[in-house]
C-alpha cells in the first residue's frame, strides 16, 4: 500500500510501524479465519469443580501465599455507559417501554436518586413532580449536562449500590473487594485503564476517597491509571479496503477493542494479576463468595506454577530421562489440559522435549467459569491451535463458523460462560516477567462494520484481551458460583436483588 508523505507523518505520530498496518490491511482483504473448536469444555471435560473439602486447603493456600507475592488487581474502566441507557435515550426520542415504566416505577431504589433530585433542585426543579408531569426532563438530567450527564460517563463513575454512610461507584466497590484478596501485606495495588477525557474524574474519585477506605479497612492502596495506547490502534478503510480518509484527507485509526489492553496488561509489573470487569460488582453482604473464589483461582494458579517449574528444572537437566518426559506430558494434559498433536507418540525424544519445554515456558491464566444462563458472549473450549495442539480457550460466538452445522451444534452444547474472572501469572519459574503479546494469536481478530461523515467503512479489532490476546496461554477453567457474576448492562440490571440492599 503506499502512502503519502503527510500520511507517514501521521503514521509516525500514531506510533505504529508501516509493516503492521499493511498487515492489518491485508487482514481486511483476507478476513479472519474461524477457530476450530472441538468440543466444549465442561466439568466432566475441562472445568474444574472445586470440592468443599479442598476449598478450606485452598484458602489457607492462598492466604498464606499473599504476603510473599506481588498481587495486583487490574479493571478494565474505559468503558461508556452509554449503552446502559439506550432504553432511556429512546424515551426521549418518544420511544418508551417496560423497561422505562419499571425504571420510573422504582427511581427511588436507584444509589444515584438523591443525586438525580438535588441536581434537579438547584434548577429549581423537583423531581417527584418531573416524574408524575414531565419524564422528558427527568431523563435530559440524568443523561447530559446540566444535570448528572451519565449518559456520558464511564461505568465505573456512576453511583451503583446503596450504604448507610452513602452511594458507592464501581471503582469504590473494586477497592473494598481488592482489599479481601489482592492484599499482600497490607498494601493492595489496583490498576484502572481508563479513557483519556475522564481520567481526571478517577483520579479525582480516589483522591476523595482513599483515605476514608484506608482508615475503615485497614490497609494502603496503590491505584494506577493507564489509558490504552495509541500505538494499538488499527487503520480503518473503505468498502473496498483501500484507507478510509477523513474530510481533511487524514487517514482514520479507532481504538481497537479490549485485546488492545495486552500493552497495558504487559506493563504491570507483578507475580499475581487478577482481571475483573469494572461493572461486576456487588454489595458489601454478598462480596464473601466473590473473595472465596478469587482466592481458590489463585491458589489454583500457584499449584500449577510451581508444578511447573519442577519440571522445567528437571527438563533442563543435560540428560533427561523417559520418565520426566512422560511425567511432563502427563502435567500437559491433566493439569495444564493441553494434548499434544497426534504425531507426538512417533517424535524423537529430542522433538519431543522441545514441544514439552516451549508449552511449560508460557504464561498461566485461570480462568473462572460459571453455568451458562443465556448470557451473549464468549464461553469454555477445546480448540485446535497451529501446532495442531488442542487446548483450552475462551472463544466468543464471532470466533466460531456458526453457519457450519457441527461447529454451531458444539457451540451451543456449553454449558458454562466466561464471566471476565481471571487470575494470570506472567513470570516464569525464575522470576523473569514475560513479554505477553509474544503469546497473542494475531488471527483471531475481528472485523466490524462502522460509519463516518456519512460513509461506510470496515474497522478492525485486535484479538480480545482474554481470547486471543492470551490464546498460547497455558490455560485453565475453574467453576465458579453464578453470584460470583453480576454485570451492570443496562440501568435495570441495578433494580436486580443482588445489586439492592440485603434485607
Amino acid at each position: 500500500m503506499s502512502f503519502s508523505q503527510q500520511d507517514h507523518a501521521q503514521i509516525d505520530s500514531q506510533g505504529i510501524p508501516l509493516d503492521q498496518i499493511n498487515q492489518q490491511i491485508q487482514h481486511f482483504i483476507d478476513g479472519f479465519p474461524y477457530l476450530n473448536v472441538i468440543r466444549a469444555a465442561t466439568v466432566d471435560d475441562g472445568i474444574i469443580r472445586v470440592s468443599e473439602d479442598k476449598l478450606n486447603h485452598y484458602l489457607h493456600q492462598f492466604d498464606q501465599a499473599a504476603g510473599e507475592r506481588s498481587l495486583v488487581k487490574f479493571v478494565p474502566a474505559s468503558g461508556a455507559a452509554t449503552r446502559m441507557f439506550k432504553s432511556l435515550f429512546a424515551a426521549l426520542d418518544g420511544k418508551s417501554d417496560k423497561s422505562v415504566d419499571e425504571f420510573f416505577v422504582r427511581l427511588t431504589d436507584f444509589a444515584f436518586y438523591d443525586d438525580l433530585k438535588a441536581v434537579m433542585k438547584a434548577d429549581g426543579k423537583d423531581l417527584d413532580d418531573a416524574v408524575a408531569a414531565d419524564r422528558a426532563t427527568v431523563l435530559r438530567y440524568l443523561l447530559a449536562t446540566p444535570g448528572l450527564d451519565y449518559g456520558n460517563l464511564p461505568k465505573g463513575l456512576l453511583e451503583f449500590h446503596k450504604y448507610a454512610d452513602g452511594p458507592r461507584t464501581p471503582v469504590e466497590e473494586h477497592l473494598v473487594e481488592g482489599a479481601a484478596y489482592a492484599n499482600s501485606n497490607g498494601v493492595v495495588r489496583i490498576h484502572f485503564t481508563v479513557s483519556p477525557e475522564h481520567r481526571d474524574r478517577f483520579e479525582k474519585l480516589i483522591a476523595d476517597n482513599k483515605a476514608d477506605y484506608e482508615a475503615w479497612l485497614g490497609v494502603t492502596f496503590d491505584v494506577s491509571f493507564s489509558e490504552q495506547k495509541k500505538a494499538t490502534d488499527t487503520i480503518s478503510v473503505n468498502m473496498d479496503n483501500t484507507p478510509f480518509r477523513n474530510a481533511n484527507e487524514s487517514l482514520l485509526f479507532r481504538p481497537a477493542g479490549h485485546g488492545a489492553l495486552i500493552e497495558n496488561l504487559n506493563d504491570i509489573d507483578a507475580d499475581i494479576i487478577f482481571i475483573k470487569n469494572i461493572d461486576n460488582v456487588v454489595p458489601d453482604e454478598i462480596k464473601e463468595q466473590t473473595v472465596t473464589y478469587k482466592k481458590v483461582i489463585g491458589a489454583v494458579l500457584l499449584d500449577a506454577q510451581q508444578q511447573i517449574g519442577r519440571l522445567q528444572s528437571l527438563l533442563d537437566a543435560s540428560d533427561v530421562s523417559d520418565g520426566y518426559i512422560a511425567e511432563a506430558d502427563e502435567l500437559l494434559r491433566r493439569t495444564l489440559f493441553t494434548q499434544p498433536p497426534a504425531a507426538y507418540d512417533s517424535w524423537t525424544k529430542a522433538q519431543k522435549l522441545d514441544y514439552l519445554r516451549g508449552k511449560l515456558d508460557r504464561p498461566v491464566r485461570v480462568c473462572g467459569m460459571v453455568k451458562n444462563v443465556g448470557e451473549p458472549g464468549g464461553g469454555p473450549f477445546w480448540a485446535r491451535n497451529a501446532d495442531g495442539s488442542v487446548s483450552l480457550q475462551v472463544v466468543e460466538s464471532a470466533q466460531i463458523d456458526l453457519t457450519d452445522e457441527e461447529q454451531k451444534t458444539i457451540f451451543d452444547m456449553a454449558t458454562h460462560f466466561n464471566p471476565v474472572d481471571l487470575v494470570c501469572g506472567v513470570k516464569d519459574s525464575h522470576g523473569k516477567k514475560y513479554n505477553l503479546p509474544d503469546f497473542r494469536d494475531p488471527l483471531t481478530g475481528f472485523i466490524t462494520a462502522k460509519s463516518k461523515d456519512g460513509k461506510d467503512l470496515k474497522a478492525q479489532e485486535l484479538p480480545g484481551l482474554w481470547n486471543g490476546a492470551m490464546a498460547d496461554w497455558n490455560t485453565i477453567f475453574v467453576e465458579v458460583p453464578l453470584i460470583t457474576f453480576n454485570p451492570v448492562k443496562t440501568v435495570n440490571d441495578l433494580l436486580r436483588k443482588e445489586h439492592q440492599p440485603q434485607e
